[in-house]
């Protein structure tokens, strides 16, 4: 007879709870970080801080299934444990690519510390690549070195060659591609590695020989990090102690590059997307030292490097193919109203959550519109308040008031959102819910809103790439998909009109790929075009920008590169404000006033408050102007 310890009344356990519990309890224990946060979704796993995602398990458990799972989690608890960002951020390399392959290779370093120490962790590990890879199903049958990422190989043979395991059988082919040449020129340097993969910044300097090998890094950057290196080393404690104590003021920057380090777990899984975080790391972090240290003008030295078009080398094959449509374009009104009803369906429990939310920003904000009134001034209305102190001392100077009203209503807000396959589910429903109850609240406080998706109207290419290659492929193509960017509402339509049309996010069909930088740039020079006098553009979206067709017969970063210097040129040149809100992603790397979201339930209560901070910030700033004006 079988007793069980569960009072009468209570639910029964699922049968993954203990499992769960089990991985949870190993993972703090790895990570050496107790009070981090894990949650089980059945979106892709990530890791943003000490928050970690990880694979919902399947009902009918396999071992296989578990050791994939308990291999998401070592992969993350050992970057938490083994990982130093501020070593990491030092010593990446300046290009695009050999950053791609920089952090590659350092978070196989960091599987492969476990996976030498113990072999139940390598078993996890090795199941987990196994299915990335083999999910991913673009690696089994390629055949051109230009379809099989250098950093994933890279990655790979590195693994091999620290633990001696092989690469997994669906990443085989990648692996072999591009082998012979990676032996040939950098052989010596892999065997290098072995020796240093306790230690981080050593392991490093390695690393960037290898890039050097490879004719992915300059030597002189090379000697100039090593150079860099030794200075740290013979540093007294003194400065040590005053770096670390810089290190502490600007916590919230090195949180943020600690959780774009940390999220680069993730990233391996995307193959492609990877690249994107790399050259967005430089980038970021550059600006926040430049801002250290330069606290008076925006000019930046860099911003000549990275404003330089050229350097992005990015261009449309054609744009004979792209559309740019309103949702009424792409569906029948009645199927609109169909979908639209499918939507509110599907979060109808969240609605709720995200109008409370809704109304409080409204009442924040109609609380600025209240008019105020600024007291002390040596000309307006004569204030009567203050008329007994001149009655008790008659050499007292009058005093006069002046009424002000603040300016937020001549202001317009874009919502820019990702309709790319990845939002597929429950964070596509998140978002257009939380779009369409935002645009009800900001026209209430008589705020102008614009929402826009974008994607493309075909997967792995479409007409653009059937042009190409009727022309004979040419090589350096540039983009090679057609673009399809959306009009949900356009900023001068009323909410009413427009609510339906955001159940199309809904539709079959639509989410495709994700091509940022055009996207961003269209929505940008929309806002440009806007009469009003304050203009904020939110970004919201699940990944670095992916489009196989492009990527193919285009360097890695392609599009990452291109989307970076779009969002320099805004936050450098451009008076548009803007914010971006990755779902699953650190956009940290890419924007400067960003935030991060594991559960895409939480987009709500983010939007509405970065909007309200943006707000009560241009409150602050006018009420602080106006008492400047006071004083003098």
């Amino acid at each position: 007879m079988s007793i069980s310890n569960r009072k009468p009344g209570t639910p029964k356990e699922a049968p993954a709870e203990p499992l769960k519990r089990a991985v949870s309890g190993a993972m703090k224990a790895i990570a050496r970080k107790p009070e981090m946060e894990i949650v089980f979704a059945a979106d892709k796993p990530s890791l943003v801080g000490e928050r970690a995602r990880l694979p919902e398990p399947p009902r009918k458990l396999t071992a296989g299934d578990i050791a994939i799972l308990r291999g998401h989690a070592d992969s993350m608890a050992l970057r938490l444990a083994c990982h130093d960002a501020a070593v990491h951020r030092r010593a990446a390399p300046e290009g695009d690519a050999a950053r791609a392959v920089f952090d590659a290779v350092e978070q196989s370093r960091v599987e492969c510390v476990g996976s030498r120490r113990m072999s139940g962790m390598a078993g996890n590990i090795s199941a987990m690549l196994e299915d990335r890879y083999h999910r991913g199903g673009r690696y089994e049958e390629i055949t051109d070195r230009a379809d099989a990422p250098l950093e994933d190989a890279l990655a790979l043979m590195v693994r091999e060659r620290l633990t001696g395991l092989k690469p997994p059988k669906a990443a085989e082919k990648l692996v072999e591609l591009w082998r012979e040449q990676i032996e040939a020129k950098a052989g010596g340097d892999l065997d290098r590695l072995a020796k240093a993969i306790e230690d981080q910044r050593a392991f490093a300097r390695t690393v960037r020989d290898m890039l050097v090998s490879l004719d992915m890094a300059e030597q002189s950057s090379q000697g100039d990090e090593s150079d860099e290196d030794e200075d740290d080393q013979d540093q007294s404690s003194e400065e040590q102690q005053q770096e670390e104590g810089e290190a502490e003021q600007q916590s919230q920057g090195e949180r943020s590059e600690t959780e774009t380090s940390e999220d680069a777990a993730e990233e391996l899984q995307e193959g492609a997307s990877e690249a994107a975080d790399a050259p967005a790391g430089d980038w970021d972090e550059e600006d926040e030292n430049s801002e250290a240290e330069e606290a008076g003008e925006a000019p930046r030295p860099r911003d000549s490097r990275a404003n330089d078009r050229p350097q992005t080398d990015y261009k449309p094959y054609t744009q004979k193919f792209d559309e740019i449509v309103t949702a009424e374009e792409l569906c029948d009104a009645e199927e609109l109203t169909r979908l639209r009803a499918y939507l509110d369906k599907q979060l109808a429990h969240l609605q709720g959550v995200v109008a409370r939310l809704a109304n409080r920003l409204q009442r924040r904000l109609m609380a600025q519109q209240n008019r105020s009134w600024q007291f002390d001034l040596e000309e307006g209305a004569l204030d009567p308040s203050r008329l007994p102190r001149i009655i008790i001392d008659p050499f007292q100077p009058l005093s006069f008031r002046q009424e002000s009203d603040t300016n937020f209503r001549d202001t317009v807000v874009t919502l820019l959102i990702d309709n790319s396959g990845s939002m597929r589910g429950r964070p596509i429903t998140v978002a257009a819910t939380c779009a369409d109850i935002l645009a009800r609240t900001l026209e209430r406080c008589g705020v102008k809103v614009e929402l826009l998706g974008f994607t493309t109207r075909a997967w792995k290419g479409g007409l653009s790439r059937e042009s190409w290659l009727q022309s004979g492929k040419p090589a350096n193509p540039g983009r090679l998909n057609d673009l399809r960017h959306i009009i949900y509402k356009a900023a001068d339509a009323p909410w009413r009109r427009a609510r339906k049309n955001l159940g199309l996010m809904m539709r079959e069909g639509l989410l495709k790929e994700n091509i940022d930088g055009e996207a961003l740039d269209w929505a940008h020079k929309r806002l440009l075009g806007r009469p009003e006098q304050r203009k904020i553009l939110m970004v919201i979206s699940d990944g670095a920008p992916v489009d196989d067709s492009t990527l193919s017969v285009n360097a890695g970063s392609y599009l990452e590169r291109h989307l970076r210097h779009i969002i320099a040129e805004i936050e450098t040149r451009s008076p548009v404000e803007l914010i971006a809100i990755g779902i699953g992603h650190d956009v940290t790397r890419y924007y400067r006033r960003a935030v991060t979201i594991v559960d895409a339930e939480e987009l709500g209560g983010v939007m509405t408050e970065k909007l309200a901070e943006l707000f009560e910030e241009d409150a602050a700033a006018g009420s602080g102007s106006r008492g400047s004006r006071r004083l003098q």
